[in-house]
């Protein structure tokens, strides 16, 4: 298997994080995947694809939950020999990290399970960086433990994703001084999960609704306070989705979803700093 290394955090550029929520039709993901690719490198930018191969933190016990880990691999596998970019995905069983180590070249832990202890040792003993999902449920400065504990089994190539803070019931914000406070704490390479940011539920429903409208709004805000990475999902027909499509983006908009990220990306990222006291 070839290597492909991960630069997030390690150049001054932003990169993507792209693909769909959950694996289903390989060609559909393989499609999704070169217009993130082609998008990626005519903007100079990083690109890894992002795909689950088991949605196991589902409400509903009907929700559609992926392929699982032997055929998912296998996916992820064939997506990795045809795209050439690094993959990601994300981790829900102990037993499951060094499995996907094999294929993957960055590991996810989700935002509901990054306090379990025994799965930050699986994923830390696999030599891979890590994308650490902030939890909904802690405030910025919390998220310091969690990085602390990686730290211990040995693992500090990290990054911090937000993906929105719950305030109330059933709606995701994302804090946008929250993100520094976790550059201050952390030291650590800072992605913003769009897709997930934009999540809501209303109420007595078993699955989320979500807010794709405001996808690109979110990310240039987000991108202004340069960040290291986007992380964002499409899908060819959000509204015929298997999972979380009413966040997703349509595949039509992705390029030009990128071009905006990195117009504003460079912006910042060439102004020069100064402090305010």
């Amino acid at each position: 298997m070839d290597f492909y290394p991960i630069k997030l955090g390690k150049e001054k550029k932003i990169s993507i994080i792209g693909g769909i929520n959950v694996l289903d039709d390989i060609n559909d993901a393989i499609e999704i995947g070169k217009e993130f690719k082609e998008a990626c490198r005519r903007n100079k930018l990083s690109y890894i694809f992002k795909a689950s191969f088991d949605k196991a933190n589902r409400s509903s016990f009907g929700s559609y939950r992926g392929p699982g880990l032997t055929r998912g691999m296998e996916m992820l596998k064939e997506i990795k020999n045809i795209l050439k970019v690094p993959i990601i995905t994300d981790i829900h069983e102990i037993y499951q990290a060094n499995l996907a180590s094999e294929v993957c070249d960055m590991l996810q832990l989700p935002a509901f399970l990054a306090r379990q202890t025994d799965l930050i040792k699986a994923l830390s003993s696999t030599g891979k960086p890590i994308n650490i999902k902030k939890p909904q449920f802690i405030s910025p400065d919390q998220i310091k433990y969690i990085v602390q504990k990686f730290s211990k089994y040995g693992c500090d190539d990290v990054i911090i994703c937000e993906r929105g803070s719950m305030y109330g019931y059933n709606q995701q914000i994302v804090d946008l001084i929250g993100l520094e406070i976790i550059k201050e704490q952390t030291n650590k390479p800072i992605c913003v999960d769009i897709t997930h940011s934009l999540q809501f539920r209303d109420n007595g429903e078993s699955s989320s609704n979500g807010r794709r409208s405001y996808a690109l709004k979110l990310a240039k805000a987000v991108t202004a306070t340069s960040i290291d990475a986007i992380f964002i999902e499409a899908h060819k027909d959000p509204d015929f989705a298997k999972c979380d499509g009413a966040s997703a983006i349509p595949l039509n908009v992705v390029s030009e979803f990128v071009d905006q990220i990195c117009q504003i990306d460079n912006l910042v990222k060439n102004q020069r700093v100064f402090p305010i006291e």
